[in-house]
């Protein structure tokens, strides 16, 4: 191990992050930054409830008339799953889009039909055309960028908003949240909705045009849509008192809905990357901001994240049944795999990206509290 490791003695975060610091007490900044500002957007009681109940009135009088009030995005996955199964509670007329990468699980078919026939939904599943999404996987493999899951989660976001355009919604929830996901080490990776940075990676790397893959640009993600548009992305759980362990039991006990087992194991080839090739290629291991998030918020002992990061992140047989069911889909041999994983290791900042326009966005942010006092923002 290397004699400059440090982990932090509140949550399990280290110096695999290499913007961590530690205060004199071996407390890491990510704590600080949850205490002094991630708070403050967290609302898991009483005041969380009576916040949320007007936001959710303000959405259905201004969707009356509408066949829709608001659009979820449903991948399958815990949190999406349990805020599907809560807007139904809540008497909202959401639609629901499932966005198929072509990496579903059959568990999470599964788990997706369940909801949606349990909650009586309308669902449109948007079907990306596989040779695109091979392309750009096959671009990002090569060019040794750390966030493989660019290709899919920029389909997925930038989906959701031409849907929520299309059919004149306002509102996207998301199943994003604070009790689960606050921590998050910047320095691993850069945004998944940079259209930028994603073309600019394909341009290297890639070896045709796409023929469909849609994107959003920076001005449509942060100017476009949120101020000319007015939509709004809501995070509905940021203001329940949200506990994963509670929210698996209920979905399991209401409409059968089946664990995976891990995170994201709702996508496979996501499962592979975020426990296999990011902690081979980079030495980074999700759970450590995953358990430091449910740390924080109070849903895991320090003691109890030590003991599940001690245990082995694949088993062999699964791990190359894994490979191989990847290896074939994307049309490549083993041993090219075994190439990808030995090639230099590569960053987003090495490839055009849109991080100067979001400094400047910040900046103008800024100014305008300063002059206005408001907080102008494209979130709830």
């Amino acid at each position: 191990m290397d004699d400059n490791y440090q982990e932090c003695t509140r949550c399990v975060m280290d110096t695999t992050d290499p913007q961590i610091f530690f205060d004199d007490d071996g407390v890491c900044n990510h704590c600080h930054h949850f205490d002094s500002v991630t708070k403050k957007n967290w609302f898991p009681n009483e005041d969380g409830a009576k916040r949320l109940e007007i936001i959710l009135k303000r959405i259905r009088e201004e969707g009356k008339g509408n066949e829709y009030d608001c659009i979820i995005g449903l991948s399958g996955g815990v949190d999406s799953s349990y805020l599907a199964l809560k807007v139904k509670q809540w008497n909202m007329r959401p639609l629901v889009v499932h966005v198929d990468a072509g990496w579903n699980s059959e568990l999470a078919i599964a788990n997706i039909e369940k909801i949606v026939k349990h909650c009586n939904y309308d669902l449109h599943t948007h079907v990306m055309n596989w040779e695109d999404m091979r392309e750009l996987q096959l671009a990002y493999l090569r060019s040794g960028v750390s966030n493989q899951d660019v290709p899919q989660d920029h389909a997925f976001f930038a989906s959701m908003y031409h849907f929520a355009k299309k059919n004149k919604i306002k509102y996207i929830f998301s199943g994003g949240n604070i009790a689960t996901e606050s921590v998050f080490p910047r320095a691993w990776h850069g945004s998944a909705m940079d259209a930028l940075n994603l073309r600019a990676i394909h341009k290297k790397y890639g070896s045709r045009r796409l023929q469909s893959y849609k994107t959003i640009s920076f001005f449509q993600y942060y100017i476009y849509y949120p101020l000319v548009k007015g939509m709004r992305t809501i995070l509905p759980l940021n203001y329940l008192p949200y506990n994963k362990s509670v929210a698996v039991a209920e979905l399991q006990a209401e409409i059968g809905w089946r664990e995976y087992g891990r995170k994201h194991g709702e996508s496979i080839f996501t499962k592979l990357f975020q426990n296999y090739v990011l902690p081979r290629r980079f030495g980074y291991d999700k759970r450590r901001p995953h358990f430091s998030s449910l740390i924080l918020s109070g849903q895991m002992t320090r003691e109890e994240a030590i003991n599940r990061l001690a245990e082995s992140l694949y088993d062999p047989r699964e791990l190359n049944m894994d490979i191989d069911y990847m290896c074939k889909k994307l049309r490549i041999s083993r041993e090219e795999f075994e190439h990808y994983m030995e090639e230099p290791r590569r960053y987003y900042t090495d490839f055009a990206n849109w991080d100067r326009y979001y400094s400047a966005l910040k900046n103008i942010q800024t100014l305008y509290h300063k002059i206005s006092g408001k907080q102008l923002k494209a979130y709830s």
